[in-house]
C-alpha cells in the first residue's frame, strides 16, 4: 500500500484547520507556523501559507462544468454517505450537490463537488466497492 501526498497554498492555517478537521474531521498531524499537515482520508495533505493555485470550470461532469485542477477522494458508499451528510449540516455550498452517476452501469458512482475556504475544489466519489472504480 502507499500513501498519496498533496501540498497546496491556503491563506489562513487556522480557518484550514476549522474546515480540513472540523468540517471534513480529518486528524491534524506536524505543523509549522507556515504549514500543517492533515491526515485526508488516509492520504497526506500539506496545508501551506500562499495563494491558492488556479482554477476554472473547464471539466464536464454530465451537463455541469466543474473547476479544474481539482483534487479529492474515493470513498466506499457508507463513508461518502457519511461525509455528504457533514458537508449538507455545514451548509456547505456545492459545485455539485450529491449525486449518483452512471446509475446501474459499470463504473457507477455517487459524486460531489465542492471548495475549501480558499476555493480549492474537491471532489469526493462514493462506490459500492473500490474494486469498481475503473470498471468501464
Amino acid at each position: 500500500m502507499s500513501i498519496f501526498h498533496l501540498a497546496f497554498h491556503v491563506r489562513d492555517l487556522d480557518q484550514a484547520r476549522r474546515f480540513y478537521g472540523g468540517v471534513l474531521g480529518c486528524a491534524e498531524g506536524r505543523s509549522t507556523d507556515t504549514w500543517v499537515d492533515f491526515d485526508f482520508f488516509g492520504h497526506q495533505i500539506s496545508l501551506h501559507l500562499g495563494e491558492p493555485f488556479a482554477t476554472a470550470r473547464t471539466g464536464r461532469v454530465g451537463e455541469v462544468m466543474v473547476p479544474m485542477p481539482h483534487f479529492g477522494i474515493v470513498l466506499e458508499l457508507p463513508a461518502w454517505q457519511e461525509l455528504a451528510k457533514r458537508l449538507e449540516a455545514s451548509g456547505m455550498d456545492f459545485v455539485l450537490k450529491p449525486q449518483v452517476r452512471f446509475e446501474g452501469l459499470p463504473g457507477e458512482q455517487w459524486t460531489m463537488f465542492f471548495c475549501d475556504p480558499f476555493g480549492n475544489p474537491i471532489e469526493a466519489k462514493g462506490f459500492r466497492s473500490l474494486d469498481t472504480v475503473y470498471d468501464a
